[in-house]
């Protein structure tokens, strides 16, 4: 499946393959975020737009327009003007950012489009959003919202808009039901030998067990069930291509 990104300008923002780490991550001397493999997959599970310029927000916490300014110490690409890149569309604190492109894809595919996963940001939450992109002949926006009163900053060369395609309506083909875990005798055993292998890893830690701490359990990150029985088609690594530049 192709993802085609079609820049406005040769001054658009960089693409970048979202990496699996995040700035945070490295705080924890004991590495812990690195071993949860599902937010290391989720956190490269796409592609990035980078800011091209360092974004100053600052809003009084008005409802309008003009209560929310948007400034930088510097031009952006091409020496454009910040409203270029970033301004104030809607009210109540909230910044429009322009990604600068056009994106497609093929015939039943959408773009989910929102803030770089895992990544929290003092005082600003990004809004969400689902693009028709197999049939949009025009770019869209990435919107914040400021949440208090107050400043934000965007950095240059921080990401303010993640994005991956997504089947489209296959919700709709999905049906959620809720069984009784006694009725599943293979899945509750497995389930249950688990919950032992795990109660016995958590005491030796709190009794002060230093080899368990060193060694800790990897059967989600092995991508292998409690007894030992491995999973095909376990992805214990997701690298995406870095966009191919044709222009």
């Amino acid at each position: 499946m192709k993802l085609l990104c079609y820049a406005l300008s040769d001054f658009a923002p960089r693409l970048v393959a979202a990496p699996a780490e995040r700035q945070w991550m490295g705080a924890f001397n004991n590495g812990h975020p690195y071993r949860c493999l599902p937010l290391s997959i989720a956190n490269s599970h796409g592609w990035m737009i980078l800011c091209p310029t360092t974004v100053d927000i600052h809003w009084n916490g008005g409802p309008n327009l003009s209560d929310l300014t948007i400034t930088s110490p510097k031009p952006a690409i091409g020496r454009r003007p910040i409203e270029h890149f970033c301004t104030s569309n809607f009210t109540n604190g909230i910044a429009t950012f322009h990604v600068e492109y056009i994106f497609q894809t093929e015939p039943g595919w959408d773009l989910l489009v929102t803030g770089p996963f895992n990544s929290p940001k003092n005082n600003a939450y990004p809004l969400t959003g689902i693009i028709e992109s197999d049939w949009l002949p025009y770019p869209f926006t990435m919107n914040w919202r400021v949440m208090q009163p107050g400043s934000v900053r965007f950095t240059e060369g921080e990401p303010f808009c993640m994005l991956f395609p997504i089947k489209k309506q296959a919700l709709l083909e999905c049906e959620l039901e809720i069984c009784r875990l006694k009725d599943n005798i293979e899945l509750r055993d497995q389930y249950e030998l688990f919950r032992r292998s795990r109660t016995e890893f958590l005491e030796k830690i709190r009794e002060g067990d230093l080899s368990a701490g060193r060694h800790w359990q990897r059967h989600y990150f092995s991508g292998r069930h409690p007894d030992g029985h491995e999973v095909e088609g376990h992805l214990k690594r997701l690298r995406l291509k870095e966009p191919k530049d044709l222009r």
